[in-house]
């Protein structure tokens, strides 16, 4: 969620280049977010301070035209989720202390040491793999999310290890151009993984399923984010 910082900064600086003194300069300008889902990062910022980075703090908001949706459609088919994650994002679920909600039991793992818990995670979201890996339904209809790039990594080293198939090892060729000083190290280079870019090596399996990164030919539909 973009910081209210941002959105007012945007709006005088429309209004000074269109020379308006309408919001926006008199453009057409539209938001989506969900303020119960993600809100604006604030780096060690109490929740006071997040509340106040958000656009319902700012001057814009009461000449924004709000249009509310209604229905979940990703979830439309689990009524009960869909109305859980209501009851949660609008306060009425039950809560634990201040900020903690309750999980039902059946969408719970529990835990027991971080190895064993990786290992069951996967075999409950993708049972019997082995013997379902060529099926685009099984596949497609199936995700492991995590928090951080680390986590991700280390999750599609495992699932990769248990795909069926002969396994294929490409490694990148880094460089820095212009530098002559040699300050940074190929090692260095291939240790790290930067936005938009795959690992230093990258392991993959015939059946696989990959997701670009970039932009590759958007008008055929091999956009960043897409599975393939």
């Amino acid at each position: 969620m973009t910081k209210r910082q941002a959105v007012e900064t945007l709006d005088r600086s429309l209004q000074d280049i269109m020379e308006c003194a309408l919001p926006f300069g008199g453009k057409v300008v539209v938001f989506g977010g969900d303020f119960r889902q993600v809100l604006p990062v604030v780096t060690r910022g109490t929740r006071a301070q997040i509340t106040d980075a958000t656009l319902l703090r700012s001057y814009m908001w009461e000449k924004i035209c709000k249009i509310r949706l209604t229905r979940n459609m990703p979830a439309q088919t689990d009524p009960w989720f869909s109305e859980y994650l209501l009851r949660i994002g609008n306060g009425t679920e039950k809560i634990i202390g201040d900020d903690y909600v309750c999980l039902p039991e059946d969408i719970v793992i529990t835990y027991t040491e971080d190895e064993k818990q990786v290992n069951k995670l996967i075999e409950d979201v993708f049972p019997s793999l082995h013997t379902n890996a060529t099926s685009r339904e099984y596949m497609s209809t199936r995700a492991i999310l995590s928090t951080k790039n680390e986590h991700v990594d280390d999750l599609n080293d495992k699932m990769i290890s248990r795909f069926p198939g002969e396994e294929k090892v490409y490694h990148s060729f880094d460089s820095i151009e212009d530098d002559f000083q040699n300050n940074y190290t190929i090692d260095f280079l291939n240790s790290i993984t930067p936005n938009g870019l795959p690992p230093h090596v990258l392991k993959v399996k015939i059946n696989c399923s990959v997701i670009l990164l970039r932009n590759l030919d958007p008008h055929n539909g091999l956009c960043n984010g897409h599975g393939l």
